[in-house]
């Protein structure tokens, strides 16, 4: 039976219970049996105990996202698949701090990712959160901030006299007994986008935090649209209004990664903009950051690449030359074929291939079942990396022609 949130959380917020998470190590699932046991010969409740492993295995998880201080902070499940990275959280606050603003109301605020960062650049920020569970774990997250206060009540019910910032990250998931479920429809949000739009129509600075997948056609007029990727994953889009969206910025890809940040903006509306020549599979083949693709700003990274793409409809690039760029990952050409099963099967047995890397898009193919059926003994996996001869396959189409690139990361 999946335990009510609460559950995992009211007995932490005790003295016993918070003395006992603080004395937790990193969280390891194989020892995890042994340790619940032991904790309970040790006198704790079975329902303490079942909280603080619950805990110390979201703070474990968090880590990636917050890094050390996951360590410190309280979690729920839901909450910490929406929360922002707090490497993006400190983009987002850097945004308010440059337009000048002090007092931030952070709608429906979470585990106070976002209020965290804001706090932290002392910026006064009212957090507010409806789940009664989540708005507890925030007010623990926030401690460290005197500058920042949570609320918790409805989003949209909260007066907003003396804020000039407004930042929202509506729930886009929903949770039941088996779990949460992603929302798609922006008016489902909670809250709405056009309750966004709203207080973005009253002159407020306002920014809000979208899934990655949001529709061009749904992103309101006025507003700048920056999707942001983290190490090759996209993340999200936020919309900026008013005094926190850029003059000349209607869309942008800021890319975070090993490299440090970069970013590609354009001040073209969605499918404006200039287009790429289209030219054949030869020299270097360049996979554009997802961020790139979701703001229709592939044809802007070719240019820069002196590139072409190799299909008008399809996001892969070709260019003579190796150019290094935040934008896109490069490829060398080594050889091109008619996509045939039975062809590629050959090919991979005779160059004594054992590690196959699939990479595709614009054909239906699914690279794990190709996979099968093209390794000997039909190991999906190929064998250890190392092992063997590893190569990497990039299927696509050009035109109505189905090819499979042959290519070795650059």
């Amino acid at each position: 039976m999946a335990h009510a949130p609460q559950d995992q959380i009211a007995p932490l917020l005790t003295p016993e219970g918070w003395e006992l998470l603080a004395s937790m190590g990193p969280y390891r699932e194989q020892d995890s049996f042994e340790l619940n046991s032991a904790l309970r010969k040790g006198g704790h409740s079975p329902g303490l105990v079942s909280a603080v492993l619950t805990q110390s295995r979201l703070r474990t998880r968090a880590e990636a996202k917050f890094g050390e201080f996951a360590r410190q902070m309280l979690f729920t499940q839901a909450g910490l698949e929406q929360a922002t990275r707090l490497n993006v959280a400190a983009h987002h606050a850097q945004r308010f701090a440059a337009a000048g603003i002090s007092r931030v109301a952070d709608l429906g605020c979470g585990l106070g990712a976002d209020s965290l960062a804001l706090a932290s650049l002392d910026i006064n920020v009212t957090a507010v959160e409806m789940d009664e569970t989540t708005a507890a774990c925030a007010t623990v997250n926030l401690i460290p901030f005197p500058n920042a206060t949570v609320v918790h009540a409805d989003a949209a019910s909260v007066p907003l006299d003396g804020v000039d910032g407004v930042w929202l990250d509506p729930a886009r998931r929903v949770t039941s007994t088996s779990g949460t479920k992603r929302i798609w429809d922006p008016e489902a949000f909670s809250p709405p986008l056009s309750f966004v739009e709203s207080l973005a129509a009253e002159g407020k600075a306002v920014g809000v935090k979208m899934g990655p997948g949001m529709p061009h056609d749904s992103v309101p007029a006025g507003c700048e649209a920056q999707w942001v990727s983290v190490a090759g994953d996209v993340t999200e889009v936020t919309l900026w209004f008013n005094a926190v969206r850029r003059p000349g910025v209607r869309r942008a890809a800021l890319v975070l990664g090993p490299q440090g940040t970069a970013e590609l903006t354009s001040a073209d509306d969605f499918g404006a903009g200039p287009s790429a020549p289209v030219g054949p599979v030869e020299g270097y083949l360049y996979e554009p950051d997802g961020a790139v693709i979701r703001a229709g700003l592939v044809a802007d990274v070719a240019l820069q690449l002196r590139g072409h793409l190799v299909d008008e409809h399809i996001a892969y690039i070709c260019a003579p030359d190796l150019l290094d760029t935040p934008f896109a990952r490069a490829y060398k050409v080594l050889d091109v074929m008619p996509y045939n099963v039975k062809a590629l099967k050959a090919w991979v047995k005779q160059e004594g291939i054992t590690v196959l890397d699939i990479k595709k898009r614009g054909t239906a193919v699914t690279p794990e079942e190709l996979r099968k059926q093209l390794l000997p003994g039909g190991k999906s996996s190929g064998g250890k990396k190392g092992a063997g001869k590893t190569a990497t396959l990039v299927l696509t189409r050009i035109g109505e022609e189905r090819v499979a690139i042959v290519v070795e990361p650059a």
